[in-house]
């Protein structure tokens, strides 16, 4: 069966009903055991659609790379986070949708989105304008694999930067997602504080400090 290609469809449909500015919304970062969940909220100027959009997760780095720059030249990006001390306090589903959330709110000093394309099966509860879950939408909507590509592109340059200031994790390779070096850096360098503590295997560790000093 042949995979889907993104295409315009969603965002035509959404036009079809009154919507102006029809935004694609996706993130990034909900696996990762460090650092923040990011959201991207794209508009995409119909006549200025560059090509190769595609879910970031299937393009090259130097692909994601260059789109993430036309992108900013030819459309509009909102770009936000949610910490990762919202991630502990509120699940990390929660604060993806923070992330989502303030992502669209960032639009509205350049241009006021009507209608939100929304990656995922669950619409974020605190959106303030129509909305619709797009099920894989970074493979379905040009919008969607807009924001995936700026979402990516802007965590993973932040994890580059986060590696520097704490080296031997190896987030410059691995973003910070579980691997096998990040999970044996975290058993010989310990917890940092940009580790989710409510992701269980820094939780496991921390306890297992705590019991060995009780």
């Amino acid at each position: 069966m042949a995979k889907p290609v993104a295409d315009y469809s969603y965002e035509q449909a959404a036009q079809a009903q009154g919507a102006a500015f029809v935004v694609g919304v996706d993130e990034v970062g909900r696996g990762p055991l460090a650092g923040p969940v990011t959201a991207a909220a794209v508009w995409l100027d119909p006549h200025h659609i560059p090509a190769g959009l595609a879910d970031s997760k299937t393009l090259t780095l130097a692909r994601r790379e260059a789109l993430f720059e036309i992108l900013h030249q030819v459309a509009r990006v909102s770009i936000a986070h949610a910490s990762v001390e919202e991630i502990d306090s509120l699940n990390i589903l929660r604060a993806s949708h923070l992330a989502m959330e303030r992502a669209i709110a960032g639009l509205t000093a350049d241009l006021v989105a009507d209608h939100a394309l929304i990656d995922g099966n669950l619409l974020p509860r605190g959106l303030t304008i129509p909305a619709q879950a797009v099920v894989k939408g970074d493979a379905k909507s040009l919008s969607i694999a807009a924001a995936s590509i700026c979402a990516k592109v802007t965590r993973d340059r932040l994890m580059v930067d986060l590696a520097q200031q704490y080296p031997g994790y190896g987030w410059e390779a691995n973003a910070g997602y579980p691997t096998k070096a990040h999970l044996q850096a975290l058993l010989n360098l310990g917890v940092t504080p940009v580790h989710r503590r409510s992701f269980k295997p820094v939780h496991n560790i921390l306890y297992q400090d705590v019991s060995v000093s009780d």
